[in-house]
């Protein structure tokens, strides 16, 4: 029974890329650098951890030498691994350092067009884009109108909004546009119609995403965003690994945002929960469902939304030492003929400047009952990670990407 398992851990880079100083990202590694700090002590937090980062489960599928493939620097890679287990690192071939341009070259299909982005001035939004919020969203005006992180912008406008109904608009180094809304102030269903009129009026722009930010409380104090988030993302402008599963008949098991990065499209069905411990449990049930054939492609948001953009050292160490407790669980339910793969879709290093994702090399580790394992070196392209699966769940090869089912064992493709 083939059946295939893609987790990704949202933000967590490993550092190396070729082209970082591109995006001023030279020298940025998310695990490198939260290792590194938790070595030193400089992650010690009280009653969250304490300690060098412990992630066993992930250093035994090679988690450090993956690491160490894409930056060249070694790192306690002397974790005995599991038989089956294989490593490697992949670089970017998008021209973003986006969630959707990582998402769809995981899925095989590299971005190679620019978006477009808003510039870090205020007011950020061209006129004529703002006047047609306003006119065709039906509100009377916005707020911030600017590059803000989340959490931020919803202390300086929150108690403001609430008094003028105004949603507060605002963007970052991405091709976003987010809006963030009271959900009972503004109202949680009003927010999503607003976005979605908003996302037809910034498609001649080619922004990438826009994302409804509900949050609640009734003062700056108080204030605290909701996990009714919702993503507007622009549909694909090729097929995917999922567009082409779904083609034929197999099943794609979305946990998470998966859903709405794809717009939708490619997806069976979409289950979601707050938290990552909430959406692990969400992703195991999929896994218990998956049949022979099928696809479950979970995305861990809280690395990325709660400790990424925040910088927040402690708590993504806390985070992935989490997650690695509970990944025995999803190993305990691999069968032979499975492969599960974790991975990453850019980087966010939580000791780097600013509040914004980082260009880096992501990890490809992983497993199947059966595989004989080995080294994947680098990955010329995320896009060889949705060639695999593809080539092991039997479909014919794609326009991007190359397997490596063959170098660690699998079954070079039939269909």
């Amino acid at each position: 029974m083939a059946r295939a398992f893609l987790f990704v851990l949202d933000s967590f880079g490993i550092g190396g890329a070729a082209d970082a100083e591109r995006y001023g990202d030279a020298g940025a590694d998310t695990f490198g650098h939260i290792f590194q700090a938790c070595a030193d002590g400089r992650a010690d937090r009280q009653d969250l951890r304490k300690g060098p980062l412990a992630v066993p489960n992930m250093m035994s599928l090679g988690l450090g030498r993956a690491a160490q493939t894409a930056t060249g620097v070694r790192a306690s890679i002397d974790t005995p691994l599991i038989a089956s287990a294989f490593h490697g690192a992949a670089q970017e071939v998008s021209s973003g350092k986006d969630t959707p341009s990582g998402h769809w070259e995981i899925a095989g299909l590299p971005v190679r067009f620019d978006w477009g982005y808003f510039p870090d001035t205020v007011p950020a939004f061209p006129a004529e884009l703002t006047d047609a919020i306003i006119r065709e969203g039906k509100v009377p005006g916005i707020l911030g109108n600017c590059h803000a992180p989340g959490t931020e912008i919803i202390e300086r406008f929150g108690e403001e909004h609430i008094r003028t109904g105004r949603p507060i608009c605002y963007t970052s180094v991405d091709s976003v546009l987010q809006i963030a809304a009271h959900e009972t102030h503004f109202g949680l269903d009003r927010l999503y119609a607003l976005c979605l009129t908003v996302r037809r009026l910034v498609d001649p722009l080619k922004i990438g995403r826009v994302i409804a930010r509900p949050f609640v409380g009734e003062t700056l104090a108080t204030f605290q965003r909701t996990h009714n988030r919702r993503d507007y993302a622009v549909p694909p402008p090729e097929q995917t690994l999922l567009d082409r599963l779904t083609g034929r008949g197999s099943k794609v098991i979305a946990v998470g945002k998966i859903g709405d990065i794809f717009a939708h499209r490619g997806i069976s069905e979409v289950r979601k929960a707050g938290g990552n411990m909430a959406m692990f449990d969400k992703a195991l049930g999929a896994m218990d469902d998956a049949g022979e054939g099928d696809l479950v492609f979970a995305n861990f948001v809280d690395f990325d939304t709660e400790f990424g953009h925040r910088r927040d050292v402690a708590g993504y160490a806390a985070a992935l030492e989490a997650f690695d407790r509970r990944l025995p669980e999803a190993l305990s339910r691999l069968r032979p003929g499975d492969l599960l793969i974790l991975t990453a879709d850019h980087g966010n290093d939580p000791t780097w400047r600013g509040t914004d994702h980082t260009r880096e090399r992501i990890p490809v580790i992983g497993l199947g009952p059966g595989l004989k394992g080995g080294d994947l070196g680098l990955r010329p392209s995320f896009a060889d990670i949705g060639e695999t699966v593809a080539d092991h769940l039997g479909l014919a090869p794609g326009r991007h990407g190359t397997s490596f089912l063959p170098t660690i064992g699998g079954h070079a493709r039939t269909a």
